[in-house]
């Protein structure tokens, strides 16, 4: 049982499920993003994207999740604001933003490295990242087939392309 009284998953789930996460680090971190998996020593006071594992045995939505953190000095001070029932101060709409916008990124980023994520349908989270698994490990029917076009070889108004 975990410290909430929901079934926890077996160690070799978890093991799974951690290296999921140790990849979703390092497509982040390939990307140039700080990133870090939540519990880890100072995770909590470092900006940038962190991940979670789900711990339970039957997870409601994503196994892995991903959440961005802005520098903790301004989420102190979207706290604040918070705590005083100031909803419409910078601070406050800075730290939300942010976070929408680089969820945005961070899946654009988990898919581009074949890593299945999507954006979180949730209210009380809604700039989290949910991470499913890998495009490799779905069957080929379920792999999605669609590959962008090449560039045209079009001339642009400046002049030749300086495509090779």
């Amino acid at each position: 049982m975990s410290e909430y009284g929901f079934v926890s998953a077996t160690d070799e789930v978890l093991s799974v499920r951690h290296d999921l996460a140790e990849r979703v680090v390092a497509a982040l971190q390939r990307a140039g993003l700080p990133a870090c998996i939540e519990g880890e020593l100072g995770s909590r006071d470092r900006a940038g994207a962190r991940v979670e594992v789900q711990p339970d045995a039957e997870t409601g939505s994503a196994a892995v999740s991903v959440f961005w953190g802005c520098d903790p000095a301004m989420v102190q001070a979207a706290l604040n604001s918070l705590q005083a029932g100031r909803t419409d101060t910078p601070a406050f709409r800075y730290v939300g933003t942010m976070g929408l916008h680089m969820q945005s990124a961070m899946i654009k980023i988990l898919l581009s490295s074949g890593i299945i994520a999507t954006l979180e349908d949730d209210t009380m989270n809604p700039d989290a990242v949910l991470v499913f698994g890998m495009m490799s490990d779905l069957p080929p029917a379920l792999r999605p087939a669609f590959v962008p076009p090449e560039p045209a070889d079009q001339p642009s108004a400046d002049g030749p392309s300086c495509a090779v």
